[in-house]
């Protein structure tokens, strides 16, 4: 049995700020998607209706579609004042149409003053709730990323909210490797607690060192996962984010984790293909084994 990757895409502003250098770096690498987090000097969730006219009119002259919005919803406290997510995610409904896509990348909340277990979820999955109800009124769907420190960092996190929020319509999963090794989680385990539940893949990787390395080459058990995805006929959209330099774009994301000397002095587009090629390498083996 094969599998259906809905698109291979990438955070392509690894490799440029600008919305020329990322749609370049995109057919450097031969892909026809992107995750847009940032572009032009503004987040998505920032992005003027106007700035976001003229980027889907170069999108579209390149032929590339955009697979997801890369967004930080979710990625304050809980403690913090609510209602910005909620603003970002009305931005977002008024871009849908103009960009042509509607899957929303989000977090579910740092718990930085110490509140008790029972109360960060609590406070999260309200939150959640929110996000995901007004979601469904504006035609979004929201992907959750585990990230390291949120509430869905590890495994029960995330098994939590498949139980009470994922109904795979407005509300789904993102599976990331490098964000589960970092958090020292078996990531295998991860993955056969997981796999049902999973609804898109980030191809991020990195060592016991939590050094990031291409994706495949790192300690998040990939190349396993992704075979046993590929048996079992997993679909879903497949986003690569390289994190192999430390770029601008990497930077503003908070990313743990340290850089490896062999991509330290490289240029962002090049370090950006590098990741991607390797990504592509180890689908197409994959793809092509017995």
């Amino acid at each position: 049995m094969g599998w259906t990757i809905t698109a291979l895409s990438a955070f392509a502003d690894e490799a440029g700020q600008s919305s020329d250098q990322q749609i370049e770096a995109l057919a450097r690498a031969g892909l026809t998607h992107i995750d847009v987090r940032s572009i032009d000097g503004h987040n998505i969730c920032d992005l003027p209706v106007e700035r976001a006219e003229a980027i889907r009119a170069k999108l579209d002259v390149a032929r590339i579609q955009i697979c997801m919005f890369g967004t930080p919803i979710g990625k304050i406290d809980i403690a913090d004042d609510f209602e910005p997510d909620m603003a970002r995610l009305e931005h977002l409904g008024r871009l849908k149409e103009l960009l042509g896509a509607n899957a929303v990348r989000i977090f579910s909340y740092y718990n930085a003053h110490g509140a008790t277990a029972s109360q960060w979820q609590k406070v999260s999955l309200q939150r959640l709730q929110k996000l995901r109800d007004r979601a469904y009124q504006l035609g979004l769907v929201l992907y959750h990323e585990n990230e390291r420190h949120i509430f869905g960092d590890r495994c029960l996190q995330i098994e939590v909210l498949a139980a009470t929020l994922r109904d795979g319509e407005t509300f789904r999963l993102i599976f990331d490797f490098d964000n589960y090794n970092q958090s020292g989680d078996d990531v295998w385990d991860n993955w056969l607690h997981l796999r049902d539940y999973t609804d898109a893949i980030h191809l991020k990787d990195s060592d016991a060192k939590n050094c990031h390395v291409p994706v495949g080459q790192g300690n998040g058990c990939v190349r396993r996962i992704l075979v046993d995805a590929h048996s079992r006929g997993w679909g879903g959209p497949m986003i690569v984010e390289p994190h192999l330099s430390r770029s601008k774009a990497v930077a503003a994301t908070g990313a743990h984790g340290t850089i490896h000397e062999s991509f330290a002095n490289m240029s962002e587009a090049d370090s950006f293909n590098i990741a991607v090629m390797e990504a592509k390498k180890l689908i197409a083996e994959i793809e092509s084994s017995p």
